[in-house]
């Protein structure tokens, strides 16, 4: 059995990221320290150190004598990002469905499980264990820059999820296309894998393409 020790930053770092990622902090108006560490709880200290290492995910900016800002979205941005994951994600998911035990796959079985459950009760998790499932898909390649790179990438994609396709009840039709690509990556499926994550993720990017153009 593996022990995990999460630090009080790693802890302020999902908290903050799963607000900002929720639209419940303004991009208008500096994050104000001294409010959110009384409302959590802690001290300004650890609060900076999960500020900073939001800014390094790129969802927070600081200026100077101004504070942290969240991240306006932009329509460039969306473009970068999932210009990078359609590059990088099939390959290393389908590297990872190669190498994945069986431990892999049962945490990818279970992680699927909960998305639905989460998503059929209208959770805010939802988006949370998105990301951890493609998350399960992938880590299993054996390169950690790779894996690094992605898990960042699915925070930044998760705002344009939320803000422009949940609305649209875009769930049902994502779900049925994770079930596909798990029963593929469980079979060790290669190419199809790839293939799946492609057309995935191409879907996404057409369905951005066209609110963002609308908005």
């Amino acid at each position: 059995m593996s022990l995990v020790i999460r630090t009080l930053s790693d802890q302020l770092v999902d908290l903050v990221r799963n607000r900002i990622l929720s639209g419940a902090v303004s991009t208008e108006q500096a994050i104000r320290q001294d409010a959110l560490a009384a409302e959590l709880g802690v001290s300004k200290i650890p609060l900076r150190e999960a500020l900073a290492r939001l800014e390094e995910e790129g969802l927070i900016r600081s200026q100077a004598n101004r504070g942290f800002f969240v991240a306006p979205l932009s329509t460039s941005e969306a473009k970068e990002v999932y210009e990078l994951r359609i590059k990088l994600e099939p390959e290393a998911t389908a590297l990872a469905a190669e190498l994945a035990t069986e431990a892999d796959h049962a945490h990818a079985v279970e992680t699927l499980n909960t998305l639905y459950n989460v998503t059929d009760e209208r959770g805010d998790g939802v988006g949370a264990f998105n990301r951890a499932f493609h998350r399960a898909l992938f880590r299993p390649c054996g390169k950690p820059i790779t894996v690094n790179i992605l898990e960042r990438l699915q925070v930044l994609s998760e705002r344009y999820v939320r803000m422009h396709l949940e609305p649209l009840g875009r769930d049902e039709r994502a779900n049925e296309e994770h079930r596909e690509l798990l029963q593929a990556w469980l079979a060790r499926d290669i190419g199809r894998v790839a293939d799946l994550v492609h057309a995935h993720i191409g879907k996404t990017i057409e369905d951005l393409h066209l609110q963002l153009v609308e908005e």
